[in-house]
């Protein structure tokens, strides 16, 4: 079971600190869960700035509050720290495994599973955040289950 997981996005304001949240209230549920960790980063984070204002509302109508959030650029700290790091777009996987090559064989898709990318929403309509948050939820769906089974290929 991985304790330490990483989830990436672009910018780290919408789909990855909606990852983090999604990802840390599944694991909340799970009884060995005071061992978990989730945080996020971004590969051209915008250092420092919340959460977008519509993956906030998106994420208190699903009960979790990421009003904390801070975006972080991602470095090679916490790369390393990452047991798992998912991404939100295999171009995003292809970077990270060239820019940083301890990650090769810890970096997936959060739509490993389900075969697809999460489309960046940012500066685009509420349908396209929602669709974002679908897929994103989608994906830790799968993953709570994969995790569970211990089935990383």
């Amino acid at each position: 079971m991985f304790n330490r997981i990483l989830v990436v996005c672009t910018g780290n304001i919408c789909r990855s600190p909606m990852g983090e949240g999604l990802l840390r209230k599944a694991l909340s549920s799970n009884l060995d869960s005071q061992d978990k960790a989730v945080l996020s980063a971004g590969l051209s984070a915008l250092v420092g700035y919340p959460a977008d204002e519509q993956a906030q509302r998106l994420m208190i109508e699903h009960g979790v509050d990421i009003s904390d959030h801070r975006a972080r650029q991602i470095d090679i700290d916490i790369i390393n720290w990452a047991e798992l790091i998912l991404v939100m777009e295999r171009e995003q996987k292809l970077i990270l495994e060239l820019d940083y090559p301890s990650s090769r064989g810890k970096v997936f898709r959060m739509g490993k599973w389900g075969g697809f990318d999460v489309p960046d929403p940012y500066h685009q309509s509420n349908e396209m955040f929602e669709l974002a948050f679908d897929l994103i939820a989608k994906g830790v769906s799968d993953w709570e289950i994969k995790l569970g089974e211990g089935a990383i290929k």
